[in-house]
């Protein structure tokens, strides 16, 4: 099918908490979390080379803080372009393999002696953000009794249902965000590819999440949006128990020493940083509390949802302001804007010690694997694998932790931290075949190509698989060669090692 491509309009999209940013001069950035149990642009191209995805700037923006920070929260009502689905003349989209974060959520750590964020996690079409399919969705979720369900999946509910959202709930923003993805990949891969037929069989369907309420939610309205009043009884919920989704091959040590240093250096940048300390002492006198209570409290988490719901920063429940008395104690957006600062350069430092890395690949390595080993089975014509149909949509709903390793891996480091609801895409392309190449069955991954989307974005040229693929070459799209080689062995030069297992089992220095 040839594929055309679209102008999507932006809007732009400002609230009162814009306003008052606009009076600081700092630096805003994504938030960098680490697990500490992960087992629980415009691109140049040659003369000859067709660009399948035109870019919408010349020059790279300027910092923006707004922008950076808005972009994290992933407003839902805002219009945004994506390049899924759009190939050259004639190429054929074979499968395709999703990663999303998790949407919107409450925080998971509460600042002590504060009063929670006032959020009602109770879904409702006539409250906002909304999107045309709530309605339905609500509805929908009532018979997934008649789903098949692995593990405890079946005993979490499969909405949020709390007036008062409780810790780390998906919010109603964070179903309308997956919504609006299912939505948008839907009119990219069925409506314009007929990826999937309205008769789909239920081995075409690879559906897995960690076990919390809030990844199951997500990827179930995701699944709605991109399949709207699917057949439940087609339908099984797979359960990953680590959050790097590494299924059967979680034993790897180290990884997880890699993880152990890196955590030792990021306390090591954090608590040279003069600003920051004294922020955080400011901070705990404000409510009254001791500064290690505080900082353990991890506040930028919950600083982060008062802001993207356009919420006052928090106040102490026991202290008052001198001199003020009709006025609460209350954190600010400058405290706040000093943890995202030190953010910005721990993140800096972090590529540059290289240890993060390390602990991405392997972390990363087994989704990775997996995916390619089912890429190649579609590329190779094996649709039918054992006797089973192969999966020609899988999606992984998972968070941070997951998707953050998994991005550094393919290098993509510069990519921005994973903001909620962001997606990340794999595309198996088959291009127009020659007579010749229909003889030589050993050639079939010839005209086998990937494609890598990030938040709609194509990134494939600036993966560490493809970077130095050759751009004058007549073949628009990466080999996926390139990829299949990268996961099975040149990911791992970066620990010294040729195999997954030898990079687990060997001594880290």
């Amino acid at each position: 099918m040839s594929c055309t491509l679209q102008h999507i309009g932006f809007n732009i999209f400002t609230m009162s908490t814009a306003l008052r940013i606009n009076q600081l001069t700092v630096i805003l950035l994504s938030v960098h979390l680490i697990p500490t149990n992960p087992v629980a642009e415009q691109r140049s191209a040659g003369k000859s080379r067709k660009r399948v995805n035109p870019v919408l700037h010349t020059d790279p923006p300027a910092p923006d803080p707004i922008r950076d920070t808005h972009q994290y929260c992933n407003y839902p009502n805002l219009t945004e372009h994506g390049w899924e689905g759009h190939c050259p003349p004639d190429y054929k989209l074979l499968s395709v393999q999703v990663m999303i974060r998790h949407g919107d959520r409450f925080p998971l750590y509460s600042i002590p002696k504060t009063k929670k964020p006032a959020i009602d996690c109770v879904l409702s079409e006539k409250r906002k953000p909304s999107h045309p399919l709530l309605a339905s969705f609500i509805s929908h979720m009532a018979l997934g009794g008649r789903g098949h369900w692995d593990a405890s999946l079946g005993s979490l509910p499969r909405l949020p249902n709390h007036s008062t959202c409780e810790m780390g709930e998906l919010t109603q923003t964070g179903v309308v965000q997956q919504l609006k993805n299912g939505d948008h990949l839907r009119q990219a891969y069925i409506n314009r590819h007929n990826l999937l037929a309205a008769d789909w069989l239920p081995r075409q369907l690879w559906v897995e999440t960690t076990g919390k309420s809030r990844t199951l939610q997500s990827g179930l309205a995701f699944l709605f949006g991109f399949l709207p009043h699917f057949d439940w009884s087609r339908l099984t919920v797979r359960q990953q128990w680590s959050t790097l989704f590494c299924g059967q091959s979680c034993d790897c040590p180290a990884r997880n020493r890699y993880l152990d240093q890196e955590q030792r250096r990021q306390y090591r940048q954090r608590t040279a940083d003069a600003e920051l300390e004294r922020t955080y002492v400011t901070m705990a006198k404000t409510l009254g509390v001791a500064t290690k209570t505080l900082r353990a409290a991890n506040p930028v988490d919950a600083l982060l949802c008062h802001f993207c719901h356009g919420l006052p920063f928090p106040c102490s429940t026991t202290q008052t302001l001198p001199n003020a008395p009709d006025e609460g104690a209350c954190l600010t957006l400058q405290h706040f804007a000093v943890i995202r600062r030190q953010q910005k350069d721990d993140e800096f430092e972090r590529r540059e010690a290289g240890l993060y890395r390390r602990y991405a690949v392997l972390a990363a390595h087994p989704y990775l694997n997996r995916s390619a080993a089912r890429l190649e089975r579609i590329a190779r014509g094996s649709q039918m694998h054992k006797g089973k149909e192969e999966a020609v949509l899988a999606l992984a709903s998972a968070h941070d932790v997951t998707m953050a390793p998994l991005l550094s891996a393919l290098g993509l480091e510069g990519a921005g931290f994973p903001k909620f609801a962001a997606r990340l895409v794999f595309e198996l392309w088959s291009s127009p075949e020659t007579k010749e190449k229909e003889r030589k069955s050993d050639r079939k991954l010839d005209n086998m190509f990937i494609r890598v989307l990030y938040n709609g974005e194509d990134l494939t040229f600036d993966t560490a698989f493809c970077r130095e693929h050759n751009r004058r070459s007549a073949q628009p799209l990466c080999p996926l060669g390139n990829f299949l080689s990268f996961v099975r062995k040149d990911m791992f030069n970066v620990v010294n090692a040729t195999s997954y297992q030898q990079a687990c089992h060997q001594t880290v220095l």
